[in-house]
This record gives C-alpha cells, sequence and structure tokens, in this order.
C-alpha cells in the first residue's frame, strides 16, 4: 500500500462505523425480493409504485436498526484521531442521508461530506467516491476509502482510491475471484491509526 498518509478518508457507514444491526434479509422478505440478492440492484427496473413502497419498507428498517446502533470497534478513537489531524471524513453509503445525519448527531461526529443513495448512483458505482473526493478537496489516489463489503472495495478501486476492508476472516479465494483485493484488510478501525501518525 502506498506509505504516504491518506489526504482525505471516504467511509461506509453500516457495518463500518456503525453496528447497526440491519436486517437485509428482513427488508426483502417485506418487499418481496428474492434472498440474498442486494436490494437496490432488485430495485432497479421496479415502477415508481413499487419503488416508493420498497422505500418506505426500507427507511423504516434503516431508521430503527441507527436508533439501536453502537459503534464499530476503534470507530470513535480514528475518527477522533482524524479531526485531530484536520484530515477531512467523508461518508459514502447505500443507506439515506437522514440516516448518516441520526449517526453523526447521536455520536457527535461531524463528516465534511455526504453521499447517499439519494444523490445519484450507488456503490459499487465510482461515481459517489469521485464527488466526495471533489468535495473533500483530495484526488483519488490520495484517498482511502474504508468499507466492510465488496461495494465499498470496488467503488473505490474503480474511482482510482486507495482500499481498506473491515473485516473479521479473510477473503476466500472465491471472493477474491469476484471482488478483486483491497489494499489492506483490517479486523478493528484501530488498525487504521498507524496510517496517520
Amino acid at each position: 500500500m502506498n506509505s504516504a498518509a491518506p489526504r482525505a478518508v471516504i467511509f461506509d457507514l453500516d457495518g463500518t462505523l456503525a453496528e447497526s444491526r440491519l436486517d437485509f434479509d428482513a427488508i426483502r422478505t417485506e418487499i418481496g425480493l428474492a434472498p440474498g440478492l442486494p436490494i437496490l440492484e432488485q430495485l432497479a427496473d421496479a415502477g415508481p409504485a413499487e419503488r416508493a413502497r420498497a422505500e418506505v419498507i426500507m427507511r423504516r428498517h434503516e431508521r430503527k436498526a441507527i436508533a439501536d446502533a453502537t459503534l464499530t470497534d476503534g470507530c470513535a478513537d480514528l475518527l477522533g484521531h482524524l479531526a485531530a489531524r484536520k484530515i477531512p471524513i467523508g461518508i459514502l453509503t447505500r443507506n439515506i442521508r437522514e440516516v448518516v445525519e441520526t449517526f453523526a448527531r447521536t455520536f457527535a461526529f461531524r463528516f465534511a461530506a455526504i453521499y447517499t443513495r439519494e444523490d445519484g448512483p450507488h456503490k459499487p458505482a465510482p461515481d459517489g467516491v469521485l464527488a466526495l473526493c471533489a468535495q473533500l478537496s483530495a484526488r483519488p489516489q490520495e484517498t482511502l476509502t474504508v468499507g466492510d463489503y465488496k461495494f465499498d472495495v470496488e467503488a473505490g478501486r474503480r474511482a482510482g482510491c486507495r482500499t481498506v476492508l473491515l473485516r473479521a476472516e479473510p477473503l476466500t479465494a472465491a471472493e477474491h475471484a469476484e471482488w478483486g483485493s483491497p489494499d489492506l484488510v483490517v479486523s478493528s478501525l484501530r488498525e487504521l491509526l498507524p496510517l496517520f501518525r
């Protein structure tokens, strides 16, 4: 991984900063979607009424999950460290802006920029990463993207950023083949502190 300290960091929200216990299986079941497949992709060709109904269901689940959320291991340490060093932080999520704002308010975090599914093409498209880089005044190659799922890695890589996967166990051979390799895999956000000494 590039040894230069990143000038900006873009984080995913659910599963990366927030332990929100968002139950995707329950959401899929309530909407009537196929199990195991990404929700937004399944809704891509939905008509306006079907999409509106699905949004109501998703938002209800998302609001409840963030209301009960806790911080992931090392989250407060890392975000505090970045704030002290004046390294701008962006949030890139397939969730909604209201949920990010609730999270920030609940835990007294400040984010320089936020990009949600309401703002344009969602992950794994690179659009959100590129938009956030512009808002954070950092080039993609100077920016670190951090997330807990393949869409985070793919979006960051497509945008030209260094990528970090937050995950307790290593990727399997099949996942490596499907996801590609992140630049770094960590089991706690605390492991990223040395990048910003």
